[in-house]
This record gives C-alpha cells, sequence and structure tokens, in this order.
C-alpha cells in the first residue's frame, strides 16, 4: 500500500480523501491538521523506538491482551506519552498470536465504522494510522479523559461490567470476564443505571450487532459504564468491536453462557446452532425492553444494508478478507433473519 496515495479517509472511510478529511480530524483531533502517518519506525526496525514503545506500555493501565501504546497530541503531532503524563489517545500496533495479524488494525477499524455509520451505535472515536514504513496500527481517542481547554483534566469515572458483576480473577477463575450471559449484564444495568431504559436498548442493539460481525470477544471487560457531565452513569461508547472470526476459531459469543442465563434455545437455535430473530427477542423482552420496541430495535439488522458493502470495500483490508468479511457477514444475516 502507497500510504501517500491513499483514496479514502483513513478514519471515516469517506471517498476522495489522501488524508484524515476534516469530518475525521474535527472528531478525532480536535479540528487539529494531524498526519496520518506517525513520526515513528515500527519497534521491530529500531531498537530506539522499541525501548521507548516498552517503557511506555510499562504506565499505561487499560487492560487487556493486545499490546496498547499511549499517546498524546500536542500541537499538530502525535508522540508517546512520557512519566507523569496522561495520554488521550490508545494506539494498536500489529498484534502477535493470531492469523492474518496485519489485518486487525483495518478490521477493528473497519468494524468501529460499521457500527457507528450503519447502525448508529455510539462508539470511541477512531482511526487507521501509519508507522513511517506503511505498516498500519489502529488509533482511538479515549473517552475517560476529560480535557480542559483541550488538554488532559483528570478522568471520568468508568466500571466494566466484571466489576459490576463483582467478577475478579481471585473470584472467578483466569476465564472471570467471560462468566456471565448477556441477559445478566442487561440486568446489571437496570440495577446501576438510573436511565437504564435508555441505557438497556443501546446495550441491546450492540449484542445484536457483535453477533451479526461475528465479534466473539465481547466479554465482561468490554462493556462500561461511563459517568456524565451530570454525575450519573451510562453506557460508554462501544470500544474493542472487531470480527474475530477473521483471525481466530471462535463461537458466536464469548460469555460462556451466551444469550440467557439459564441457556434458553428457540426451535431455529435447535435446529441450526445459532440464534435467530426470535433468540433475540427473547433476550429484549428479558432485560426489560418494552414490546412495542423490540421490532423497532431489531429491524435495522434483519435488512441488508449497501452501506455495509460499501465501507468494507473502502477499508483497508486486503482484497481476500473484504471477501472473507463480507462471507460472514451474509452467513450470520440469513441466520438471524430465520
Amino acid at each position: 500500500m502507497n500510504i501517500n496515495e491513499l483514496k479514502y479517509c483513513p478514519g471515516t472511510l469517506a471517498e476522495g480523501f489522501t488524508t484524515y478529511s476534516p469530518r475525521c480530524l474535527r472528531k478525532l483531533f480536535n479540528g487539529k491538521k494531524v498526519s496520518h502517518i506517525l513520526p515513528y519506525s515500527p519497534p521491530q526496525q529500531s531498537e530506539e523506538v522499541a525501548e521507548n514503545f516498552m517503557e511506555n506500555r510499562k504506565r499505561i493501565s487499560i487492560s487487556g491482551v493486545q499490546e496498547k501504546l499511549s499517546f498524546l497530541l500536542e500541537k499538530n503531532h502525535l508522540r508517546l506519552t512520557k512519566g507523569g503524563e496522561q495520554g488521550t489517545y490508545m494506539l494498536k500496533p500489529i498484534p502477535a498470536d493470531v492469523k492474518k495479524p496485519d489485518q486487525v488494525p483495518a478490521n477493528e477499524h473497519l468494524t468501529m465504522q460499521l457500527a457507528r455509520q450503519v447502525y448508529g451505535i455510539n462508539t470511541a472515536e477512531n482511526a487507521m494510522i501509519f508507522f513511517n514504513n506503511a505498516q498500519p496500527a489502529y488509533i482511538t481517542k479515549r473517552f475517560d479523559v476529560i480535557e480542559d481547554g483541550r488538554m488532559p483534566a483528570g478522568k471520568w469515572g468508568t466500571e466494566d461490567f466484571a466489576s459490576l458483576a463483582g467478577k475478579s480473577k481471585d473470584n472467578a477463575g483466569v476465564n472471570f470476564k467471560y462468566t456471565l450471559s448477556y441477559e445478566e449484564m442487561g440486568l446489571l444495568i437496570q440495577k446501576y443505571v438510573a436511565a437504564w431504559r435508555v441505557e438497556v436498548e443501546k446495550f441491546f442493539s450492540l449484542v445484536v450487532f457483535n453477533y451479526l460481525f461475528s465479534n466473539g470477544d465481547a466479554h465482561l471487560k468490554n462493556f462500561s459504564l461511563l459517568e456524565s457531565t451530570n454525575g450519573d452513569y451510562l453506557l460508554s461508547p462501544a470500544y474493542d468491536l472487531i470480527n474475530t472470526k477473521l483471525h481466530v476459531d471462535d463461537t458466536d459469543f464469548a460469555l460462556e453462557k451466551g444469550l440467557f442465563a439459564d441457556q434458553f434455545q428457540s426451535e431455529q437455535f435447535k435446529k441450526s446452532g445459532h440464534p435467530s430473530k426470535a433468540d433475540f427477542i427473547e433476550l429484549a423482552r428479558r432485560i426489560g425492553i418494552m414490546e412495542s420496541r423490540i421490532e423497532k430495535l431489531l429491524n435495522p439488522f434483519l435488512e441488508k444494508n449497501p452501506l455495509v458493502e460499501a465501507l468494507v470495500n473502502r477499508s483497508y483490508l486486503n482484497e481476500a478478507n473484504k471477501r472473507g468479511y463480507l462471507l460472514m457477514y451474509n452467513t450470520k444475516l440469513n441466520y438471524l433473519e430465520q
């Protein structure tokens, strides 16, 4: 890929841009003109850079398996944070230990853009970005950092669903973040969120989206509540959305119990081994969504949306993985429609 001759915005995937579009710059970088090329070599190619990256990783507090690096915006340039600095961006370079590792940044970026642009899901601001040798990475803006005059000035309160459920490695073992059902997560929203009727609908849409786009890693720590400016807690913007099936052989759902606390399965589920519309309708009822709202929430996911194919084709996946991504989408859509 020639990163100096791009055809699509590396943020919004809008056509006709050779770098970040004005809309992307406004949303992701506070309107500053930031390059899509980082002033760094990949850590594998430079001992000095590798040392800086290793030091940076020691300080970052975000959990998770995939490597994350803390960045901040200084004038118009992104740079690694130093000791004592609060980063406002997280960068994920190409990971190790999965199939097609070079496709992971483009996969996560595409999946996040589909969630927002096609289905109206509130997501963390994000984009593709490139090291100076054209190696891709994924960058996202931290939504838990308070900016005062565009500078970090503290953090909003956050609670992930592992914490809300009282699950930890000590009391639930190494797989603690997988030991629940989506039904039980929905009930946690009822318990801890004052405006739960609104927020549980957002949660439901995100669960359906994750199924439709084969995100088999939507576990307890990949959902959070975030403190609002009013001091109450709401569902945070979605993050870590990715089609995991492109890289690992996983199941429909990350959580061990799946959709339901009691392992309910529709007749169609029993026939195909995959959930259908009936299963998600049952989930919606159980987590308190009003009957009159269920069809309205589900319908966008049951219709084949041409924007899905358009965004996949503009994405930074290679051609073979664009085809694979669309095949998985169409397969899940078929199960969901039954």
